[in-house]
């Protein structure tokens, strides 16, 4: 029997686990079937604090782990495939991929979000060397050239009116005549003259050796295709939570997947159950903002094993 185990050992699972761990839980971390999550594909991170040079995300992510190792955690490679809450004296039941059962007091899910690519030729090859789901992390990489951003909703708005802050140019397509945007966030994005819109168009290819160097377009209305030179490319096409197993448990999640969490709390709506990071987090999903929201899950858990007499 675990008094806690963490799912995830991105930057939540692994500061609730430096945390769990000096508060003498031992936690298990199930790093699942991607160790460390999305910041371990990011080249350089440049705005987690304590790095004014920038520091790789595969090493700030392994840093974090061993840190946690450090202080009494342990790691585990499986992937949890099953849970079941409040099985026998109110502890949850998790099945791994190996189908071996482990049985917890306390659980901390911390699977994070997965962002939705475009899935066209050179983007999984580019990805890091140009290709991003995130405007916030790698904008300012890419200043006085000209970036494209992929989506027509709310974000989509968003981040391009934040690379404007960078880029020399920032051509928002879109597949959609029009704009799935709030009208407000639309209009702010049409006022701003270095953002250029190509609607009724999809990104056929991305292209470039070993960096983003142009993408290609087709034109829906002209059925024509158009080659424009960019340095970067950002999806914004929104993220998918991985709560799936979770929520077919009784884990309440918002209408897009969203772990819902009480009272700005880690706590789930099952006792003893706790998330941090992206998927609960469907507005910053930030390495900072996760490694916060895993101090708190750790922090909440600590409470609850201390006061539930298990």
């Amino acid at each position: 029997m675990e008094k806690l185990v963490i799912i995830g050992n991105g930057p939540a699972g692994c500061t609730a686990a430096i945390y769990a761990a000096r508060a003498g839980l031992e936690p298990i971390i199930f790093t699942g079937d991607v160790p460390g999550g999305l910041l371990t594909q990011t080249s350089a991170v440049e705005n987690f604090p304590g790095f004014p040079d920038g520091i790789n995300g595969f090493d700030l992510v392994n840093s974090m782990q061993t840190q946690a190792e450090k202080f009494g955690a342990r790691i585990g490679y499986d992937e949890v495939i099953k849970v079941e809450f409040n099985t026998g004296n109110s502890c949850h039941r998790l099945t791994l991929d190996s189908d071996e059962i482990i049985e917890t007091q306390a659980l901390i899910i911390a699977t994070g979000a997965t962002p939705r690519y475009l899935n066209v030729p050179g983007e999984d090859r580019l990805k890091g060397n140009g290709v991003s789901a995130c405007a916030t992390c790698d904008g300012a990489f890419y200043k006085n050239v000209p970036v494209v951003v992929a989506g027509g909703g709310d974000s989509a708005m968003e981040e391009a009116i934040y690379l404007t802050r960078f880029a020399s140019q920032v051509h928002l397509i879109h597949r959609r005549n029009e704009l799935r945007a709030s009208l407000i966030m639309a209009e702010r994005a049409r006022k701003n003259p270095k953002i250029t819109f190509h609607l009724n168009a999809v990104i056929q290819e991305i292209q470039g050796k070993d960096q983003v160097e142009a993408v290609k377009i087709f034109h829906n209305d002209s059925e024509t295709t158009e080659t424009i030179p960019c340095n970067a490319v950002f999806a914004a096409l929104g993220h998918e939570p991985c709560s799936k197993i979770f929520k077919a448990a009784g884990v309440e999640t918002d209408a897009q997947g969203y772990i819902v969490l009480k009272n700005n709390t880690s706590h789930t709506n099952i006792p003893g159950v706790f998330a941090a990071g992206d998927c609960s987090d469907p507005h910053y999903r930030q390495a900072i903002t996760s490694a916060g929201s895993g101090a708190k899950a750790a922090i909440d858990a600590e409470k609850y094993l201390s006061n539930a007499n298990l």
